[in-house]
């Protein structure tokens, strides 16, 4: 018996010493994980990757690869193994495209609704006036086909592989919808077997629909819409979708649609982040003068009932404009600040209280999420840094300038690499430390 263990043991270590000189690791693959949708595969702007690169080259991390040919638009990148999905603008149209995740190629694309949106894409118009610099919502990716919601509310369907349209749902001509000013920028939610978006009319504005068919599951009642997409977790034992509407939070029994707890929060021109969800306790915020505010769940015997703990009028500290925070450990990180392009600040904001922890200047309207216990975070100028996600004071571990034009998208991770784009280009950086710097 001893024997034989020594001999399999041997033979393991025959295997992985196999497994380097091909140049494979097993921690790489074990860690990687696909984006596939807006905030990633938790909803929340994490990942469970490992960053391998945190240390990087004085000419900053290797480009994978760079490209122009995906103009226009604040739409993020999602991901899944070889594929990479975004929405860009040409001729006129919002267009999906599909593009190798390694190399930037396009693979196929399908165009939908106008890129008209109403607005020149606010104080930064000046630089690029094409009526709103391009689409806002992001592709989401599902067992096979990509979903798209166009900013007019037309919900696309599309073959993950050839772009081919399987389904469509206009919302608006089928559902009595109602857009925004500005119209959409939410991006479809997938959770199980449902797709969840907002826009429809009175009696319909939230809807559940069919991922296979785009029929509608459940929808319910009289919210106007905002810019926000929705999010699902599980609280209090009960999963829940909450959209962040005209009227404020409105949570719904992801089954079947009844409303579980509201809470009013006022709108003024635009709501665009996402809910952001640590435990029982639940954070929104608006730009315009409006601020931000966290409320406590608990239930009444089966009643849910969300107590605020606290709320901040204005944007003097803590406010998000559309960027939305990731929460860890009880703090929000991410970018707090309304207008100030080019100079809004990173922030870490303890989450049961709104006390600010620490700031950083510089970073703009961009997004952030974290991964491995850091801060990736895109600033508006198209600046990569890298920020320990620590509360007790802001530690810069690495930085490097990327892009040009205008970024107001979400950096991505899958696969040890970062996908991210501004208004006149997109790249892709590996932090797996295989590559040599660029």
């Amino acid at each position: 018996m001893p024997t034989l263990i020594v001999r399999v043991l041997m033979d393991l270590r025959i295997g992985f010493s196999l497994l380097s000189l091909a140049g494979l690791t097993l921690a790489p693959s074990l860690s990687a994980e696909d984006w596939t949708q807006y905030r990633g595969p938790n909803h929340d702007g994490t990942s469970s990757e490992k960053l391998l690169l945190k240390q990087w080259p004085s000419r900053g991390p290797k480009v994978v690869w760079k490209s122009d040919a995906y103009p226009l638009g604040f739409s993020s990148f999602t991901v899944k193994g070889e594929r990479a999905f975004t929405v860009c603008a040409r001729s006129g149209k919002e267009v999906a495209v599909a593009l190798n995740a390694d190399t930037g190629r396009e693979l196929w694309s399908h165009a939908m609704t106008p890129s008209q949106y109403g607005h020149n894409g606010g104080n930064a118009g000046a630089r690029n006036n094409q009526g709103g610099d391009g689409p806002r919502s992001t592709p989401t990716i599902d067992s096979g086909r990509v979903y798209v919601m166009s900013a007019d509310l037309v919900l696309y369907c599309l073959d993950e592989k050839t772009g081919k349209e399987n389904w469509q749902r206009d919302l608006i001509r089928q559902n009595s919808g109602r857009n925004i000013k500005w119209k959409n920028a939410a991006s479809p939610l997938i959770d199980g077997d449902l797709v969840f978006v907002a826009g429809g009319g009175a009696g319909e504005a939230l809807l559940a629909l069919n991922k296979n068919t785009g029929k509608v599951v459940w929808s319910t009642e009289d919210d106007l819409m905002s810019h926000s997409t929705p999010v699902v977790a599980e609280i209090l034992g009960t999963r829940q979708v909450i959209f962040f509407t005209q009227t404020g939070m409105v949570a719904c029994d992801v089954k079947d649609g009844a409303v579980l707890w509201r809470y009013n929060f006022k709108f003024a021109v635009s709501t665009a982040i996402t809910p952001v969800i640590g435990g029982e306790i639940v954070y929104c915020s608006a730009g315009y003068g409006v601020g931000s505010a966290v409320v406590r769940l608990r239930k009444d015997g089966q009643k849910f009932v969300a107590t605020e703990l606290w709320r901040i009028h204005g944007h003097k500290d803590v406010a998000n404009h559309w960027s939305t925070p990731v929460h860890q450990g009880g703090y929000l990180y991410g970018m707090f600040s309304f207008k100030k392009y080019g100079t809004g600040s990173l922030k870490c904001v303890q989450l049961s209280t709104g006390k600010v922890m620490w700031e950083n200047e510089g970073f703009g309207p961009g997004n952030a999420i974290i991964v491995d216990d850091h801060i990736i975070a895109l600033s508006d100028s198209g600046e990569l840094v890298l920020v320990k996600a620590q509360s007790s004071a802001y530690a810069e571990v690495a930085r490097a300038k990327i892009l040009e034009g205008k970024c107001w998208t979400t950096p991505v991770i899958s696969n040890g690499r970062v996908f991210i784009r501004s208004t006149k280009e997109a790249a892709c950086v590996d932090l797996s430390g295989k590559l040599a710097a660029r």
